[in-house]
């Protein structure tokens, strides 16, 4: 028997119903069915009290999913979309995200569309786009702290208000360099669309095997943005009296003391999205963020060269 899961944002009414309503049309048609929520790729916040608060990356699956499985559906926002991934990352499973959210850039399909893309998933037809994930970890006195899988970005800053901080950041084997900022993100391609992008980043196509380096607000003319290979590492020391909080995908998150390290690097993971047309990412930025579209009408009555 085919087996296939769903993961669902359990606070919203609509997913659901949703989510039990393709439980009943997946074994209807001969298909095994485990369900969970998205709850469980959420790690949750160190404390000053509890410092240590994470599950391992490779813990993080739910009970019944495995790697017989044939799909996933995802229902929710992106927020569920990155807890999602998080959960099956080590499994392989391709996921169908269904967007019951607001803007929903992560996700495929949406729900006046799910029937047929059901019965397409179930055939088979679609292709698989795989999405770099980056390990993000801290180290203090050379133990392991907090680790969590990432798919868009990690950010770096002081709390519970903003200002300047200072950070000594390392590069693969290239030297040190000294960023002064209200913190600083480390994306991939995925998230160079969320949070980098709004502090100044530049998009990234997701095929591009590179991550970046951005400074939130910084304190230099010269600090910009830094585009760099997957394959190279990056550690940031802190470079403070006060401690600092760091926060995985918006949701998951530990406090860094001025002699923790964090160590961020490309995950041996990925996470694997189901798309039912070829990937077109340049549809996607017009769809959701308008970029591209004529912004100035052209009347028909002027001849242009």
């Amino acid at each position: 028997m085919p087996k296939a899961g769903i993961i669902y944002n359990d606070v919203k009414p609509i997913a659901c119903r949703v989510a039990g309503e393709l439980k009943d049309q997946l074994k209807s048609a001969g298909w095994d069915v485990v369900m969970t929520t998205g709850a469980g790729g959420i790690l949750g916040y160190a404390t000053p009290e509890s410092p240590v608060c994470h599950t391992p990356i490779d813990l993080l699956n739910p009970p019944g999913f495995d790697k017989e499985m044939s799909f996933g559906i995802v229902l929710g926002g992106d927020g569920t979309v990155l807890s999602a991934a998080r959960q099956v990352a080590s499994l392989g499973i391709p996921l169908l995200t269904v967007n019951t959210g607001h803007m929903g850039f992560l996700t495929e399909t949406y729900l006046n569309q799910l029937p047929l893309a059901i019965e397409k998933v179930m055939a088979g037809e679609y292709e698989v786009e795989e999405r770099t994930m980056i390990a993000v970890r801290v180290f203090r006195d050379n133990a392991l702290l907090w680790e969590a899988l990432c798919l868009n970005e990690m950010v770096i800053h002081r709390e519970p208000l903003t200002s300047m901080c200072h950070f000594e950041i390392k590069v693969g084997k290239h030297a040190l360099v000294d960023v002064a900022a209200d913190g600083v993100i480390i994306s991939t391609p995925t998230g160079s669309t969320a949070y980098a992008l709004s502090a100044g980043g530049p998009v990234i196509t997701p095929d591009v095997e590179v991550l970046q380096l951005v400074p939130i607000c910084p304190h230099s003319m010269a600090s910009r943005a830094l585009v760099f290979a997957n394959t190279e590492p990056v550690t940031i020391f802190p470079v403070n009296l006060d401690r600092l909080v760091m926060v995985v995908d918006g949701n998951a998150g530990c406090y860094v003391l001025p002699t923790d390290r964090v160590l961020v690097e490309k995950s041996h993971y990925c996470a694997r999205f189901i798309r039912l047309q070829p990937p077109e990412f340049f549809r996607i930025l017009r769809e959701k963020l308008g970029w591209g579209l004529p912004h100035i009408a052209k009347p028909t009555s002027v001849e242009l060269p």
